[in-house]
């Protein structure tokens, strides 16, 4: 990272953003084009979970290339400046995390994979039909790296 001292190195940390998280922005590229999509998802603390619908272009290109990065940010606040345009800016903590997309089939592990899901936004776990488990797509990402960045409120005074 550029600016050693907004780098984010402890683990508890990073995943506190991500649980904190209100959506994830999750990249991929086939054939040198990019894609993001900004999607729900739970955390376990080691993989990220999300569902899709059972087809469309984003399920066609993880099964062409399985590399995906993820972004996570929380705890925006913007910082204006009413005199000089060039010194808004914003407070933030951020994640990005890469690592290898792979459906989840087994039963047990969507289960699991929805209910984190259900866990991150509503913060209780459910009983969830089978029906449901089994019509619908989940994907899981293992985090083989994570960064975190942030940067903290100005405590600089105007002209510094």
């Amino acid at each position: 990272m550029r600016i050693k001292n907004k780098e984010i190195n402890n683990r508890k940390t990073l995943d506190s953003i991500i649980h904190n998280a209100e959506i994830c922005h999750l990249s991929c590229c086939l054939d040198d084009k990019p894609y993001v999509i900004p999607i729900s998802f739970g955390y376990d603390g080691k993989t990220i979970y999300f569902h899709t619908a059972r087809t469309g272009k984003k399920n066609e290109i993880f099964l062409k290339n399985p590399q995906v990065c993820l972004g996570f940010e929380t705890n925006i606040i913007l910082i204006t400046d009413q005199e000089n345009a060039c010194g808004w800016t914003f407070d933030f903590q951020s994640v990005i995390a890469s690592g290898e997309i792979k459906e989840v089939t087994d039963p047990d592990l969507k289960n699991h994979g929805l209910n984190q899901i259900m866990l991150h936004y509503s913060k209780q776990n459910w009983k969830l039909p089978e029906q449901r488990i089994r019509n619908t797509k989940v994907w899981q990402v293992r985090i083989d790296t994570i960064t975190g960045k942030q940067s903290p409120a100005k405590t600089s005074t105007k002209g510094e």
